[in-house]
């Protein structure tokens, strides 16, 4: 029995050394664990790139030490990974970025030439949400995921120059790479990724979640959405946080942009390349400032087993979008009045540039250019307003011959057309005493359109005002006072509408009361343009009041008094 037991047949030894084989190639790479070779010693394909790329927004930097192409990741390398977890910083003339290689993600990204609400330099990234989501730029994948948690693994860091880093990871099985290249003085990032999976490529899109760009502000979720520009359609598409509050939402394309924007900043991956991206939209739940939960909108863009990107973080300045790339101008809403707001822009930022230096002057001599502009209206109006203060008298006879009529008694018309009549003698027009008022209501739909939208005008100074884009920060409020003082002299300089009933007039002097409440808590941009106009109407009616003399009416003598009613 015990010579039987010793023999083998050949099947059992081939299946016995096919075991073995197995053991020794899967076993001997964990114990005999040898240093990976130089990235510039891998094979694949070599990228040229230039020795010092041009620092300008319109010509990108290349993405540093390309991850090779899936072709030629057939061999997949051994252990790859660092020893333990680091953070350092890369620093620009705009930026300072801050990395960690637990998941060779952003920890912060810094806006150097921008504050926020506390006077601090913007951090785009919401440091309330990095204990809950992935940090920026962790991988996603929306199907099949590697074994190899990523987000958690220890990335080995190069750094072949002071403005470049290369993340790199293996497992054996699950390969990643990320590269990341800065220019000195541009807000433009080279970015490219690559994920396979046993040599195979692994579609992937990069990440940023949980919010961002100026997290001080009041209520900042509110002005936080994905974006991206649909080639197709030519249309920038909008997609706020509520539309991912089920789950995560795809979009697949030609994008010429896709990312996260706020009122003032934008975040956007910028393909390189024609095949389709794939953007794919979440909605987090994050602490805000008061440690209640809201919903907080991320991205992940992507689709490739491997991405190059240019990246854009920064401002949404008209100029510096537009010289990267028109179609980015789209980003700045300027809301249904853009026919009146883009102009209104251009013409405070030359003010600003060529003349002033300030953006408050600015907004002063631009409202002074357009009431002169607007006076010849104003003038008719004003006119037709002291003729109709000087037929009140005509008017009150109307008024008095049709006394106690019922409102629906067809006598009623009668009266309409004779006091029509009157004006038609004198050459009046009843609307023109609004028409300054409906004058000034486009420009300062456009001014708070320019004010909530335009970076140029976020942080202006002037006088004491440190921020135009927002209310003053003094305990007492000057601007909206001052407003209300003027908004009172105009309206004393200002003839009543004949007709009026006298205890509207009476209640028509709180409405400068009303008004300065309704801007005491507007931004000083916004005050600023109201109380200049105030102060030019001011002296356009004096000096109107001044050279044109009321004109004489002839008043008759009032006719015996006929009593006028109904008959019942």
């Amino acid at each position: 029995m015990a010579e039987e037991k010793k023999e083998l047949t050949m099947e059992m030894r081939l299946l016995l050394a096919f075991v073995l084989m197995g053991l020794v190639l899967f076993v001997t790479p964990y114990i005999f664990k040898q240093t990976p070779p130089p990235p510039a010693a891998k094979p694949g394909p070599v990228q040229t790139q230039t020795a010092n790329p041009a620092k300008t927004e319109t010509t990108p930097p290349q993405p540093p030490n390309n991850p090779p192409t899936a072709a030629a990741a057939a061999e997949i390398p051994g252990q790859i990974q660092a020893s333990e977890q680091q953070e350092f910083t890369i620093e620009t003339d705009v930026f300072q970025v801050t990395f960690s290689n637990r998941g060779g993600v952003v920890r912060r990204w810094i806006l150097k030439n921008y504050k926020d609400s506390q006077r601090k330099p913007v951090d785009l990234a919401n440091q309330r949400a990095l204990a809950k989501v992935p940090a920026p730029f962790s991988i996603s994948f929306k199907g099949d995921t590697p074994p190899a948690n990523l987000d958690q693994a220890l990335f080995r860091v190069e750094r072949p120059d002071p403005l470049t880093v290369n993340f790199e990871y293996s497992d054996g099985r699950t390969h990643a790479t990320k590269s990341f290249k800065f220019s000195q003085n541009s807000y433009l990032v080279a970015i490219s990724s690559e994920v396979t999976q046993n040599g195979a490529p692994v579609p992937h899109g990069l990440a940023w979640r949980g919010g961002f760009g100026d997290s001080t502000v009041p209520n900042p979720a509110a002005s936080q959405n994905a974006v991206f520009y649909d080639v197709a359609n030519s249309k920038l598409n909008t997609k706020p946080v509520k539309d991912a509050k089920d789950g995560p939402v795809s979009s697949t394309g030609q994008f010429s942009f896709a990312g996260l924007q706020d009122s003032y900043f934008a975040g956007l991956f910028l393909p390189e390349g024609h095949a389709p991206v794939v953007m794919t939209q979440y909605a987090d739940t994050v602490a805000n400032a008061a440690n209640s939960d809201e919903l907080r909108v991320g991205v992940s863009v992507g689709g490739e087993g491997s991405n190059q990107f240019t990246f854009f973080a920064g401002p949404k300045d008209y100029d510096l979008l537009h010289k990267i790339n028109p179609k980015l101008d789209t980003l700045i809403d300027w809301g249904w009045f853009e026919f009146l707001a883009k102009p209104l822009f251009l013409i405070l930022n030359w003010t600003a540039d060529r003349i002033t230096r300030n953006y408050g002057w600015a907004i002063i001599l631009v409202t002074i250019a357009i009431n002169m502009v607007l006076f010849p209206l104003k003038i008719t109006s004003m006119k037709s307003a002291k003729k109709m203060q000087a037929i009140q008298p005509l008017v009150n006879q109307i008024n008095e011959k049709y006394k106690g009529l019922p409102v629906r008694d067809p006598r009623q018309q009668e009266k309409q057309a004779e006091v029509m009549d009157l004006y038609k003698k004198y050459g009046i027009n009843p609307l023109g005493g609004c028409l300054p008022m409906l004058l000034q209501i486009p420009f300062f739909i456009a001014y708070y359109k320019v004010l909530s939208v335009s970076i140029e005008l976020r942080g202006a100074n002037f006088l004491w005002v440190h921020d135009l884009s927002q209310p003053e920060t003094l305990p007492i409020r000057l601007l909206p006072v001052v407003l209300v003082l003027t908004q009172f002299i105009s309206q004393k300089m200002t003839p009543p509408s004949p007709g009026a009933d006298p205890a509207q007039q009476k209640m028509m002097m709180f409405m400068p009361l009303v008004m300065g409440y309704m801007f005491y808590f507007a931004s000083a941009g916004l005050v600023l343009y109201w109380l200049t106009g105030n102060l030019v109407g001011i002296v356009q009616q004096w000096l109107l009041n001044r050279n044109s003399p009321a004109p004489v009416v002839e008043i008759p003598k009032p006719a015996p008094k006929k009593k006028v009613g109904s008959k019942r």
